[in-house]
């Protein structure tokens, strides 16, 4: 395994002089999103920069969401109270979600996954726990094999949640992690 610690130290060093410099004053805006929208997005090292400036976004104009694949996986997980707090607390009034091509959760199998972990110290025991506490493991590793019909489900997830209010726009989207194509997928002011 890798010794990251160097990584750890110069992110801190880093930091210190972008405090102790002020860079901060330029990022300064509200926990309210100017644009009124919550992005639901991929982790991908390639849309950090890439998606917002794709969409014409500037800090302070969205709430942001992130994880493998832009997923939301379970309707009372974290990434679905992540979208209310934002739609009831944080003024978000439009959802999107905007997943891409070449995703590493596309056609993602379970199989690779587990024999990493094993070849990491994870135990044949602590995966016959998770079988015998009703854990899934092989379905909650697996990825998607469509990214248009993976937006689409969390699209569906999203606008038909029992808690989502009536009235709020749901969009889905692929983008190009090259070239920031945006292809859309769901209109949500279509509902």
């Amino acid at each position: 395994m890798m010794n990251n610690t160097k990584l750890l130290n110069e992110i801190l060093d880093y930091n210190q002089k972008f405090v102790e410099s002020r860079e901060y004053e330029k990022y300064e805006t509200t926990k309210f999103p100017n644009k009124r929208a919550v992005i639901l997005t991929c982790m991908d090292t390639r849309l950090l920069e890439l998606l917002p400036k794709a969409m014409n976004l500037s800090n302070g104009d969205i709430k942001t969401i992130k994880n493998a694949g832009a997923l939301v996986s379970h309707p009372f997980g974290s990434i679905m109270r992540s979208i209310l707090i934002a739609v009831y607390q944080l003024q978000a009034e439009e959802v999107l979600v905007i997943a891409h091509h070449d995703c590493g959760m596309s056609g993602l199998k379970a199989e690779p996954v587990i024999e990493s972990m094993m070849s990491r110290g994870v135990t044949e025991e602590t995966f016959d726990t998770l079988t015998y506490s009703g854990i899934d493991i092989k379905k909650w590793l697996h990825g998607f094999d469509n990214v248009t019909e993976s937006v689409e489900h969390s699209v569906d997830v999203i606008r038909n949640h029992p808690l989502m209010p009536e009235g709020v726009p749901v969009h889905g989207l692929v983008i190009d992690p090259k070239t920031g194509k945006l292809d859309l997928v769901v209109d949500g002011y279509q509902d």
